[in-house]
C-alpha cells in the first residue's frame, strides 16, 4: 500500500509527527518520506510537529475549529467564532478565535489566522462543550453563555459600570441578537461569577438578560 492510501483513514484529523512516523514505519526512512509528502502537497504542515492531509489525499480535511484545538493549547473555540457559530452575532468571522490559559498568541496556518486569548486557568475550565462539526470531527467550544462571557472578559477596554452600559455593549456595540440572548441561561453565568474576571461587568449582563 502506498503512503497516500495509508493516510486516507486519518483524513480530517490533525496528525502529530509521531503518529505520521508510525503510519510510515514500513519505509526505510519514514521521516524523509514525511518530508516528501509535504513537498508533494499530500500533507500540510500546520506548525512544527503538526500536520493534516490535503485534498490530494481526500476531499475531507481537518475543520478549522478542530485545527484550532490542536494548534495551541489547551484551548477551545470561543469569542467571535463561537458567538457567530451560536447565532449571537450577525457578522461572518474570518479569524478563528479561541481561549487558552497560556500566553495569548496568533498563528497563521492552512490559509487561516488563529487567535488565542489568555484567560485565568480557574475560569478557563468553565462552560466548555464538545460540538460535532462533522460526523467524524468533534471540537471543544464555549457554550453560548461562556462565549459571551469570554468576549467581555477577554476584550481589553470592556468594563461595564451600569445596566445602561451593558445594554449598549450587547445590542449596539456587539450587535448581539436579542432573541438568541433571551434563550441563554443566566444561571450558568451566575455560577461562574466567583472565579470570573470582570465579575461586576458580568453581573450587569445577567441583569440585562433577566429583563428579556
Amino acid at each position: 500500500m502506498n503512503a497516500q492510501k495509508k493516510l486516507v483513514p486519518y483524513r480530517g484529523q490533525p496528525l502529530s509527527t509521531s503518529v505520521l512516523l508510525s503510519i510510515l514505519q514500513e519505509y526505510e526512512r519514514p521521516y524523509d518520506k514525511l518530508g516528501a509528502l509535504v513537498k508533494t502537497g499530500d500533507l500540510i504542515q500546520l506548525r512544527k510537529g503538526l500536520y493534516m492531509t490535503s485534498t490530494e489525499i481526500d476531499e475531507v480535511t481537518a475543520d478549522p475549529f478542530l485545527i484550532a484545538n490542536h494548534l495551541y493549547g489547551p484551548s477551545y473555540v470561543s469569542l467571535d467564532s463561537a458567538l457567530s457559530y451560536w447565532g449571537l452575532i450577525p457578522e461572518r468571522v474570518y479569524q478563528i478565535t479561541s481561549v487558552c490559559f497560556k500566553s495569548s498568541k496568533s498563528i497563521n496556518a492552512a490559509g487561516h489566522r488563529y487567535r488565542f486569548q489568555h484567560v485565568p486557568a480557574d475560569y478557563y475550565a468553565l462552560g466548555i462543550q464538545t460540538v460535532a462539526r462533522t460526523p467524524t470531527q468533534q471540537v471543544l467550544m464555549a457554550s453560548p453563555e461562556k462565549a459571551l462571557c469570554d468576549k467581555i472578559v477577554g476584550t481589553s477596554g470592556i468594563l461595564i459600570r451600569s445596566a445602561k452600559q451593558a445594554h449598549q455593549l450587547l445590542f449596539e456595540d456587539l450587535r448581539i441578537n436579542e432573541d438568541r440572548l433571551s434563550e441563554l441561561n443566566p444561571d450558568s453565568i451566575k455560577s461562574w461569577i466567583p472565579t470570573a474576571p470582570k465579575a461586576r461587568s458580568l453581573e450587569y449582563v445577567i441583569e440585562t438578560m433577566d429583563k428579556l
